[in-house]
């Protein structure tokens, strides 16, 4: 019971915290692509795009950071059997990522944020890229802790037959690594891309700005469109490495019971095939797909469940390894099919582009603004098909899942603090949702109210009388209230 609930936290806060970072990974790339716009063109209105979006990702960060501390503490406090047994091989990586790439990312975004008007335009555009590849560079190192959990490299038992890693470069040239760091990273820059895309398309809807809200929705289109097809070419190629590594991954997402020889069929839908039912009705089966997916051959042969758990009972005694066929089958489809109609949005995009009707295309706003919900869902159901897809090993074919947790943590210590995290991140859920379409929504600024130095090389977001605030004018009177609101907000959030 107290290690189903260790799982259920810390699926809880994993979810919630991915739900941050491809957001910030997406986001710092697109803000260096609209300030490397600013600094090529001297056009100030991609200097004023670029910090409209940089206070999202400020945003984005804030909350992002304090929802990762937290899996830190769960490794040593709900899953303490784990830590010790794997530590000599997953604290590397981790340990990179919070000395390296977190140093980098937390000190060059404190620096381009309060570098404007005091950097070069040369070196606060080298901040904000630095910033958008130590974004990357975190993923990597994370990415690479978790591609070991799926299949473990570069590594020789200790005395106490614990691993001990013997090998760094095996961890960066893991396949799993290489095509789902990929992965992750094509679909961060697709989630950047949609959340640049919907807060655009709300303006051009409400005729805010239309020129400069046009350009960053024709960013965000051209960056979406390449990477949402790459990324689902990535995850096939991922899912074939799976099908060699964790077999009993891509038979669950196809709720496959039986082992297929050749020519295997892909159901668009099925009904039953869950847990007890080994005979499900296919509704749309593709001839040969599942095959092509799991193999890359049309001829391929796809081992079933039944035939894996036979194998793995063999191999490593009495026990159930079968994962959640439903989670499987269902988390596959909800990201594959998501993936599928963003392709579509992104091309529906790139023909408005092209009739040069994009500010205009009233349906496609509306459908651009809400699609943004699309590609979170997109990527809590790859996460779901990625963890769930590996029990009941918590490190594939070494350490079980439900051999890994805290003996001393109880069911009622770990229900409350469940319940305390539940409401901790539906509160700050809440607010970053609030701040994310409070900002998202705001007037654009004009160049004196972003701070734009002046002839005399003063600055109008300083200390002194503003623009339009006369003698009786109250606190925070006059035109530039919101640019006021955007100093504010980077220096609380940093």
């Amino acid at each position: 019971m107290s290690t189903d609930l260790a799982r259920w936290q810390f699926a809880t806060t994993s979810i919630y915290h991915f739900l941050f970072v491809p957001v910030t990974i997406g986001l710092a790339f697109l803000v260096a692509l609209l300030e490397t716009a600013w600094y090529r063109k001297n056009d100030d209105a991609y200097r004023r795009l670029a910090r409209f979006f940089g206070t999202l990702l400020l945003i984005n960060v804030a909350i992002g950071v304090v929802t990762g501390l937290v899996q830190e503490f769960e490794f040593g406090m709900n899953w303490s059997v784990y830590s010790r047994y794997v530590g000599n091989v997953f604290g590397g990586p981790l340990a990179m990522e919070g000395l390296l790439a977190f140093f980098l990312e937390s000190t060059f975004l404190g620096i381009w944020i309060f570098g404007w008007n005091r950097l070069s335009k040369r070196l606060h555009l080298a901040c904000i890229w630095v910033v958008a590849g130590a974004t990357m560079l975190s993923a990597a190192f994370i990415m690479a802790a978790n591609s070991w959990m799926q299949h473990p490299v570069g590594y020789t038992m200790g005395p106490n037959h614990q691993p001990q890693l013997n090998d760094v470069w095996a961890l960066f040239n893991n396949p799993v690594f290489l095509w789902g760091y990929t992965h992750v990273v094509l679909a961060s820059l697709v989630t950047g891309s949609l959340v640049m895309l919907a807060v655009s398309a709300w303006h051009l809807r409400r005729k805010s700005h239309v020129e400069a809200f046009r350009r960053t929705a024709v960013i965000s289109l051209v960056v979406l469109l390449p990477t949402i097809i790459l990324a689902m070419f990535v995850g096939s190629e991922l899912g074939v490495v799976e099908g060699k590594y964790q077999p009993m991954k891509i038979a669950a997402a196809e709720a496959l019971w039986t082992t297929c020889d050749s020519h295997c069929p892909f159901s668009a839908f099925q009904i039953g095939g869950g847990k007890n039912d080994h005979t499900p009705t296919q509704i749309l089966p593709i001839p040969g797909l599942l095959s092509i997916l799991a193999t890359n051959h049309l001829d391929g042969k796809v081992e079933g469940i039944n035939q894996l758990q036979a194998q793995y009972t063999k191999e490593y005694g009495p026990g159930t390894y079968i994962p959640s066929v439903f989670i499987q089958y269902w988390s596959m489809r909800v990201m594959a099919y998501l993936a599928a109609l963003l392709g579509l949005l992104g091309l529906w995009g790139a023909w408005a582009i092209r009739r040069h009707s994009l500010d205009r295309s009233k349906w496609f706003l509306r459908v651009a603004t809400w699609a943004v919900a699309a590609v979170f869902l997109m990527n809590t159901a790859g996460w779901l098909l990625t963890e769930s897809g590996r029990q009941p090993w918590i490190v594939q074919g070494l350490l079980k899942t439900a051999n890994a947790a805290s003996p001393s943590v109880t069911t009622t210590d770990i229900w409350i603090s469940l319940s305390v995290f539940l409401f901790l991140y539906l509160t700050l859920g809440a607010a970053d949702l609030f701040l994310m379409i409070r900002y998202g929504r705001r007037d654009l600024g004009s160049e004196e109210e972003q701070g734009k130095p002046t002839s005399a090389g003063g600055r109008q977001d300083g200390p002194g009388p503003r623009p339009g605030a006369g003698p009786d004018a109250g606190p925070g009177a006059g035109p530039d209230e919101e640019a006021d609101e955007d100093e504010r907000l980077p220096a609380l959030v940093y």
